[in-house]
Protein backbone atom coordinates (compact mmCIF):
# COMPACT_ATOMS: atom_id res chain seq x y z
CA UNK A 1 0.00 0.00 0.00
CA UNK A 2 1.06 3.79 -1.15
CA UNK A 3 0.59 6.51 0.66
CA UNK A 4 -2.13 7.76 -1.68
CA UNK A 5 -3.70 4.54 -1.17
CA UNK A 6 -3.83 4.98 2.48
CA UNK A 7 -4.90 8.49 2.46
CA UNK A 8 -8.00 7.28 0.64
CA UNK A 9 -8.55 4.57 3.25
CA UNK A 10 -8.41 6.93 5.96
CA UNK A 11 -10.63 9.77 4.24
CA UNK A 12 -13.26 6.54 3.55
CA UNK A 13 -13.53 5.37 6.92
CA UNK A 14 -13.96 8.77 8.47
CA UNK A 15 -16.70 9.26 10.80
CA UNK A 16 -17.39 12.98 11.17
CA UNK A 17 -19.29 12.62 14.62
CA UNK A 18 -16.23 11.28 16.41
CA UNK A 19 -13.45 13.57 14.34
CA UNK A 20 -15.49 16.47 16.59
CA UNK A 21 -15.27 14.68 19.34
CA UNK A 22 -12.15 13.36 18.96
CA UNK A 23 -10.64 17.16 17.97
CA UNK A 24 -12.32 18.90 20.78
CA UNK A 25 -10.32 16.19 23.14
CA UNK A 26 -7.45 17.59 22.07
CA UNK A 27 -8.68 21.24 22.55
CA UNK A 28 -9.82 22.00 18.81
CA UNK A 29 -5.55 21.87 18.08
CA UNK A 30 -5.63 19.98 15.13
CA UNK A 31 -8.65 18.51 12.48
CA UNK A 32 -9.47 14.59 12.52
CA UNK A 33 -10.83 12.56 10.32
CA UNK A 34 -12.63 10.34 13.38
CA UNK A 35 -10.25 7.29 13.24
CA UNK A 36 -10.11 5.74 16.67
CA UNK A 37 -6.79 4.11 17.65
CA UNK A 38 -8.16 -0.21 16.93
CA UNK A 39 -9.44 0.62 13.74
CA UNK A 40 -6.49 3.16 12.47
CA UNK A 41 -4.23 0.10 13.33
CA UNK A 42 -5.83 -1.95 10.84
CA UNK A 43 -6.34 0.31 8.19
CA UNK A 44 -2.61 1.47 8.52
CA UNK A 45 -1.27 -2.49 8.87
CA UNK A 46 -0.26 -3.00 5.53
CA UNK A 47 0.97 0.41 4.70
CA UNK A 48 3.27 -0.13 7.57
CA UNK A 49 4.58 -3.65 6.72
CA UNK A 50 5.66 -2.28 3.54
CA UNK A 51 7.35 0.90 3.95
CA UNK A 52 8.65 0.11 7.54
CA UNK A 53 12.20 -0.94 5.88
CA UNK A 54 12.90 1.27 3.78
CA UNK A 55 16.22 2.82 3.45
CA UNK A 56 16.14 6.04 5.89
CA UNK A 57 16.44 8.72 3.35
CA UNK A 58 13.18 7.07 1.70
CA UNK A 59 11.72 7.02 5.07
CA UNK A 60 12.28 10.33 6.03
CA UNK A 61 10.42 11.45 3.51
CA UNK A 62 7.63 9.54 4.16
CA UNK A 63 7.13 10.02 7.50
CA UNK A 64 7.47 13.93 6.31
CA UNK A 65 4.69 13.73 3.81
CA UNK A 66 2.54 12.05 6.72
CA UNK A 67 3.05 14.87 9.78
CA UNK A 68 2.68 17.68 6.51
CA UNK A 69 -0.79 16.06 6.28
CA UNK A 70 -3.99 18.07 7.77
CA UNK A 71 -5.45 15.43 9.82
CA UNK A 72 -4.28 14.08 13.26
CA UNK A 73 -4.87 10.58 11.92
CA UNK A 74 -1.72 10.51 9.80
CA UNK A 75 0.75 12.32 12.43
CA UNK A 76 0.08 8.95 14.73
CA UNK A 77 0.63 6.82 11.67
CA UNK A 78 3.85 8.09 10.76
CA UNK A 79 4.86 7.82 14.64
CA UNK A 80 3.10 4.05 14.35
CA UNK A 81 5.79 3.88 11.36
CA UNK A 82 8.61 5.48 13.07
CA UNK A 83 8.52 2.93 15.78
CA UNK A 84 8.29 -0.31 13.42
CA UNK A 85 10.77 0.77 11.33
CA UNK A 86 13.24 1.44 14.75
CA UNK A 87 14.23 5.09 13.48
CA UNK A 88 16.24 5.81 16.57
CA UNK A 89 18.92 3.27 14.42
CA UNK A 90 19.38 5.85 12.34
CA UNK A 91 21.81 8.68 13.29
CA UNK A 92 21.04 10.84 10.97
CA UNK A 93 17.58 10.49 12.59
CA UNK A 94 17.90 13.17 14.92
CA UNK A 95 16.61 16.00 12.43
CA UNK A 96 13.48 14.24 11.86
CA UNK A 97 12.93 14.03 15.56
CA UNK A 98 13.54 17.62 15.90
CA UNK A 99 11.31 18.67 13.30
CA UNK A 100 8.29 16.22 14.70
CA UNK A 101 8.92 17.41 18.26
CA UNK A 102 8.72 21.12 16.71
CA UNK A 103 5.79 20.63 14.27
CA UNK A 104 1.83 20.38 15.09
CA UNK A 105 3.56 19.69 18.70
CA UNK A 106 0.71 18.52 21.63
CA UNK A 107 1.37 16.09 24.05
CA UNK A 108 -0.17 13.18 22.40
CA UNK A 109 2.97 13.45 20.01
CA UNK A 110 5.39 14.61 21.83
CA UNK A 111 5.54 12.41 24.49
CA UNK A 112 5.41 9.36 21.98
CA UNK A 113 8.41 11.31 20.14
CA UNK A 114 10.29 11.80 23.67
CA UNK A 115 9.31 8.67 25.83
CA UNK A 116 9.69 6.03 22.80
CA UNK A 117 12.10 7.41 19.79
CA UNK A 118 14.27 10.37 21.35
CA UNK A 119 15.28 8.09 24.36
CA UNK A 120 16.09 5.15 22.41
CA UNK A 121 17.82 7.45 20.11
CA UNK A 122 20.09 9.00 23.19
CA UNK A 123 20.55 5.44 24.20
CA UNK A 124 22.10 4.39 20.64
CA UNK A 125 24.03 7.28 19.90
CA UNK A 126 25.15 8.69 23.03
CA UNK A 127 27.27 11.21 22.39
CA UNK A 128 24.87 13.11 20.59
CA UNK A 129 23.21 13.75 23.60
CA UNK A 130 24.54 16.03 25.73
CA UNK A 131 24.84 18.76 23.02
CA UNK A 132 21.73 18.21 22.10
CA UNK A 133 20.18 18.44 25.98
CA UNK A 134 21.75 21.34 26.58
CA UNK A 135 20.20 23.18 23.40
CA UNK A 136 16.52 21.66 24.14
CA UNK A 137 16.78 23.00 27.77
CA UNK A 138 17.58 26.20 26.40
CA UNK A 139 15.20 26.15 23.91
CA UNK A 140 11.98 28.89 23.98
CA UNK A 141 10.38 25.76 22.69
CA UNK A 142 8.24 24.28 25.51
CA UNK A 143 8.24 20.69 23.62
CA UNK A 144 11.87 20.71 23.56
CA UNK A 145 12.03 21.31 27.56
CA UNK A 146 9.26 18.77 28.18
CA UNK A 147 11.88 16.27 26.28
CA UNK A 148 14.26 16.82 28.46
CA UNK A 149 12.66 16.05 31.70
CA UNK A 150 10.63 13.03 30.25
CA UNK A 151 13.66 11.43 27.22
CA UNK A 152 14.26 8.94 30.49
CA UNK A 153 11.02 7.67 31.12
CA UNK A 154 11.72 4.51 29.99
CA UNK A 155 15.41 4.08 30.95
CA UNK A 156 14.81 2.65 34.99
CA UNK A 157 18.05 1.68 36.30
CA UNK A 158 19.64 3.02 33.50
CA UNK A 159 18.51 6.72 34.15
CA UNK A 160 21.21 9.12 34.44
CA UNK A 161 19.78 10.60 37.65
CA UNK A 162 22.34 13.39 37.73
CA UNK A 163 20.65 14.38 34.42
CA UNK A 164 17.17 13.92 35.54
CA UNK A 165 17.33 16.26 38.26
CA UNK A 166 19.48 19.12 36.68
CA UNK A 167 16.62 19.24 34.09
CA UNK A 168 14.17 19.03 36.27
CA UNK A 169 16.21 21.77 38.34
CA UNK A 170 16.09 24.07 35.40
CA UNK A 171 12.61 23.81 34.97
CA UNK A 172 11.11 23.99 38.30
CA UNK A 173 9.78 27.41 39.11
CA UNK A 174 8.39 27.43 35.21
CA UNK A 175 4.89 28.27 35.24
CA UNK A 176 3.95 26.14 32.28
CA UNK A 177 1.07 23.37 33.03
CA UNK A 178 2.82 20.55 30.46
CA UNK A 179 6.20 21.61 32.12
CA UNK A 180 5.14 21.34 35.55
CA UNK A 181 3.42 18.00 34.48
CA UNK A 182 6.33 16.64 32.94
CA UNK A 183 8.53 17.11 36.23
CA UNK A 184 6.34 14.96 38.42
CA UNK A 185 5.39 12.32 35.85
CA UNK A 186 9.35 12.48 35.18
CA UNK A 187 9.95 12.06 39.02
CA UNK A 188 7.14 9.35 39.76
CA UNK A 189 8.33 7.53 36.59
CA UNK A 190 11.78 7.42 38.64
CA UNK A 191 10.79 6.80 42.23
CA UNK A 192 9.75 3.12 40.55
CA UNK A 193 13.53 2.46 40.61
CA UNK A 194 14.61 4.87 43.30
CA UNK A 195 12.03 5.72 45.55
CA UNK A 196 14.57 7.18 48.32
CA UNK A 197 16.16 9.15 45.73
CA UNK A 198 13.11 10.72 44.39
CA UNK A 199 11.91 11.70 48.34
CA UNK A 200 15.11 13.39 48.68
CA UNK A 201 14.61 15.47 45.89
CA UNK A 202 11.05 16.53 46.07
CA UNK A 203 11.88 16.88 50.24
CA UNK A 204 15.09 19.56 49.15
CA UNK A 205 13.34 21.29 46.31
CA UNK A 206 10.46 23.92 46.25
CA UNK A 207 8.11 22.11 43.56
CA UNK A 208 5.13 23.51 41.87
CA UNK A 209 2.15 21.70 44.03
CA UNK A 210 1.55 19.91 40.36
CA UNK A 211 4.67 18.69 39.92
CA UNK A 212 4.90 17.78 44.36
CA UNK A 213 1.50 15.84 44.08
CA UNK A 214 2.14 13.52 40.93
CA UNK A 215 5.39 12.69 41.73
CA UNK A 216 4.23 11.73 45.04
CA UNK A 217 1.56 9.61 43.81
CA UNK A 218 3.21 6.22 44.77
CA UNK A 219 4.21 7.29 47.67
CA UNK A 220 0.70 8.07 48.75
CA UNK A 221 -0.58 4.73 48.07
CA UNK A 222 1.73 3.43 50.45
Amino acid sequence: MNLPELIDLFHTNADANLATAMSRYMKNHFPFLGIQKPLRSKLEKDFIQKNKNLKFTILQGLITELWNLPEREFQYTAMELMIQSKIWKHREAVNLLFQCLTHKSWWDTVDILAGRMVGAYFMTFSSERDGLIEQWMNSENIWLNRTTIIFQLNYKAETDEGLLFACIENFKDSREFFIRKAIGWALRQYARTRPDAVLRFVEAHDLSPLSKREALKHFSNK
